[in-house]
């Protein structure tokens, strides 16, 4: 019995996690993305509970993955080191049944297109339209075949061309004012075991432990939107050069990479929810559907949610409907758009508050929110990150995806 096809554009966490769910589901998926090889280089990913708990549904150990090393504390601090609040990983561990890790991306994403059958992901595959009037999408490609579909997933970026040929009226992306850098360090010797992030006026810096003991940095400063120095290393001396230890040892390390190995990212979130996360039969999911800054750390862990709740609301795909029965899959994406739409833009909308509070430039102004985070108790802390790490719910409608 022929099964339901789905094809994914883009190969990132997202997309990728949705191919799996599907896969075991019984859907036929294909996987096209633009890049020519997978990625070998680039930043960590942190994964929260809620991501967590969303792999686990589909047999997806993250930590076995990646590596198992977990940081011994979370916090932020001001940029002369002082901590502003901080949290041991295993009180998040009791509250919330394991503790946020983070992994190094390439590693991660290696290991999510291990997980599905040979011949299903395409590299050098771009996808340039979608053509669904009929109600049976055919996907273009550049370099062909064009693919017949039941389900297209629109798991394109940011930048998503298919979020642009869909909704045209949609006012896309809004830049933050800041910019990125980020990368990965070896440092053992520095013994960080703390995930970290520092705050000053204007600028930002992160320091998280990986999975596999190397450590991810990031960097964000107020700047005009395409500002790219020449060195990005002599940038971040000059911009966190003085700030608390250990940071001048890190930005040594830095200065040992080559300028290639940082990357550089203006920070951009959508500028307005989508009217909907779906269109015909094309769902849009992760930062293509709800692009957000990556404050709360949430980016990919919501991305992975769609695609475990959109996989679970389908249709399984080796079952054959009978001829008189009505096609499942639009209202399916219909309950997807209804799961998925509310609970990723309150995130966005989240996520963006706590960038302008970390970007404050005026003295009194950063002076008074630093005394705020202070006086806040830890379990009222705790209790505000709990609809974040306890919200991952599977709706009532469908099978979750068995793990294999």
């Amino acid at each position: 019995m022929p099964k339901r096809h789905a094809v994914v554009a883009g190969a990132g966490i997202g997309g990728l996690t949705a191919a799996i769910a599907l896969h075991r589901r019984g859907w036929h998926v294909t996987v096209c993305e633009r890049a020519p090889e997978p990625p070998t280089t680039g930043a960590g990913i942190g994964l929260a509970p809620n991501a967590l708990r969303a792999l686990d549904t589909l047999g997806v150990d993250a930590a076995h993955a990646a590596g198992s090393a977990v940081p011994e504390t979370m916090g932020l601090r001001r940029f002369d080191g002082q901590w502003l609040t901080r949290t041991g990983t295993a009180d998040l561990a009791a509250r919330y049944g394991t503790p946020p890790i983070a992994v190094p991306r390439p590693a991660f994403t290696a290991a999510l297109a291990a997980a599905l059958p040979p011949r299903a992901l395409r590299y050098g595959t771009r996808v340039t339209a979608i053509e669904d009037a009929t109600g049976s999408p055919t996907v273009r490609t550049a370099a062909g075949p064009d693919l017949a579909a039941d389900l297209v997933i629109a798991a394109d970026g940011i930048n998503s061309p298919l979020r642009r040929a869909h909704f045209p009226a949609h006012p896309g992306l809004r830049y933050t004012g800041e910019s990125a850098w980020r990368t990965i360090v070896d440092a053992p010797d520095l013994g960080i075991a703390s995930m970290s992030e520092k705050w000053g006026r204007g600028r930002r810096f992160g320091v998280t432990p990986l999975s596999d003991g190397r450590l991810y940095l990031y960097a964000t400063a107020l700047v005009p939107a395409g500002t790219r120095p020449a060195d990005p290393r002599t940038e971040l001396r000059h911009r966190f050069g003085s700030w608390h230890d250990p940071i001048p040892a890190l930005l040594d390390r830095i200065e040992r990479l080559d300028a290639a190995d940082i990357l550089c990212n203006d920070l951009y979130d959508l500028a307005a929810p989508l009217p909907r996360l779906h269109h015909g039969r094309i769902a849009w999911l992760g930062d293509a559907a709800h692009a957000m800054t990556p404050n709360l750390g949430q980016g990919g862990c919501q991305a992975i949610e769609d695609a475990v709740i959109l996989a679970h609301l389908l249709p399984a795909g080796d079952t054959a409907d009978s001829p008189d029965a009505t096609d499942p899959v639009p209202a399916a994406l219909a309950a997807y758009t209804a799961a998925r739409r509310d609970r990723t833009n309150a995130i966005r909308v989240r996520a963006r508050r706590i960038g302008r509070l970390g970007i404050l430039r005026n003295p009194l102004a950063a002076a008074a929110r630093d005394l705020a985070i202070r006086a806040t108790p830890t379990r009222l802390a705790l209790h505000g990150m709990d609809d974040l790490f306890n919200g991952f719910r599977l709706p009532d409608s469908g099978d979750p995806p068995p793990a294999r």
